[in-house]
């Protein structure tokens, strides 16, 4: 069991466990009387799902409807956790006289983006994660259960990873590996990246910001190219992670080793180059939603011409099976103490160059505050409301 209390919420600082569902939601209260009222029985339904128990029971079931389905009986917490973050909306609510998180606001527009806006924004947010699907699932349920009359959901992303055989970086849909120049948890530098800054108003310390971009994978694009340009791509091996001037996955890349040409081994595009020098931590998830996209009204990606990608010499004329709108990637997480520092100068400067725009398309985002932890007698947002 994963403790909910402390000066941090659990979920940021947590060994990333298999399986998240990301739920955003819009608040349907009006004032600051309701938000506590909200948060202290979220926090309540938090505690008893991360013990393992039954959830509390809600005034607003009918009689002998108390009891919860017993869709997760009998199961272990399987490390769950819950993190909760909140919009600039909060601080339009009546009654809310705190200042907000100085970094809080919407994010701006990025060159190449194709946004679609049933999968971004929100008032609230919840990061579900566990080892089990079925205890992440009942506990989107159990918080599902206690938002009537006080919010309703905008969107939900679910998402998956494994990690290799005796551990280490998890893979991304592309093969590479993902989260390799993290921050360590336990170190002055993840300190120093992630939880809140001094000059933040008081009551936040302890807080974070989460960004979420929805990030679609071309993956029949880039199956059919050679792996060596998909590590010029990358400018890392896809084979062991190790950067292209380098023999081992954590060795730093040598951004100005050159060829016999003259020519850099790290071409100026190459996606660790325009990363290079932000740190951030990165918790994201591998997403497969199939068809479900498409036969929700529309393909994932109106500008998408399935024919365009390499065939082997002699291939003769086909039909593409669809592969254009299949929705898979990465749900990209990314917890920092200053976005516009950290992610927003960094996705900038990869809009702007970086070879590995070709094969992904940006369809959802969001930032979030993430509220500090809080003790046994409190709750989440005890500082705020």
């Amino acid at each position: 069991m994963i403790s909910p209390f402390g000066s941090h919420q659990a979920g940021v600082a947590t060994a990333q466990q298999q399986y998240m569902t990301l739920v955003a939601a819009d608040l349907t209260v009006t004032d600051a009387v309701l938000l506590r009222r909200f948060l202290v029985d979220v926090s309540d339904t938090v505690v008893a799902i991360t013990r393992g128990e039954d959830t509390p029971p809600s005034p607003m079931y009918p009689e002998k409807a108390e009891t919860p389905t017993d869709y997760a009986t009998g199961l272990p917490p399987a490390g769950l956790t819950v993190t909760a973050g909140i919009g600039p909306g909060v601080f339009e609510l009546s009654g809310v006289t705190r200042e907000p998180p100085r970094r809080l606001r919407p994010l701006p527009d990025f060159a190449g983006d194709h946004l679609d806006p049933r999968w971004g924004g929100g008032d609230l947010v919840f990061q579900i994660c566990a080892d089990d699907p079925q205890v992440v699932s009942a506990a989107m349920r159990a918080l599902r259960a206690r938002m009537p009359g006080y919010a309703v959901i905008r969107w939900t992303q679910s998402g998956f990873l494994s990690s290799p055989h005796g551990g280490g970086t998890p893979r991304n849909m592309f093969g590479q590996k993902d989260g390799t120049s993290n921050p360590r948890n336990g170190t002055a530098e993840f300190d120093d990246v992630v939880w809140a800054l001094p000059d933040e108003p008081s009551w936040f310390r302890g807080g974070t910001y989460l960004v979420f971009r929805k990030i679609r994978m071309k993956t029949a694009n880039w199956d059919l190219t050679a792996r060596s340009e998909q590590d010029a791509v990358m400018g890392r091996h896809r084979a062991d992670g190790s950067p292209l001037t380098g023999k081992a996955e954590f060795d730093a890349p040598d951004l100005d080793a050159a060829k016999a040409d003259g020519t850099l081994v790290i071409a100026s595009d190459a996606h660790i180059r325009r990363a290079h020098g932000f740190s951030m931590l990165r918790r994201s998830y591998n997403y497969d939603y199939g068809f479900l996209t498409a036969m929700a009204g529309g393909s994932p990606d109106p500008l998408e011409h399935p024919e365009n990608h390499p065939h082997a010499p002699g291939t003769k004329e086909h039909h593409h099976g669809g592969h254009g709108k299949l929705d898979v990637g990465l749900l990209f997480c990314a917890y920092g103490n200053d976005p516009d520092r950290q992610f927003i100068a960094a996705q900038k400067r990869l809009a702007e160059q970086d070879r590995l725009n070709e094969f992904i398309q940006h369809t959802g985002s969001a930032i979030f505050a993430v509220l500090p932890g809080f003790g046994e007698d409190g709750y989440v947002g005890d500082t705020l409301v």
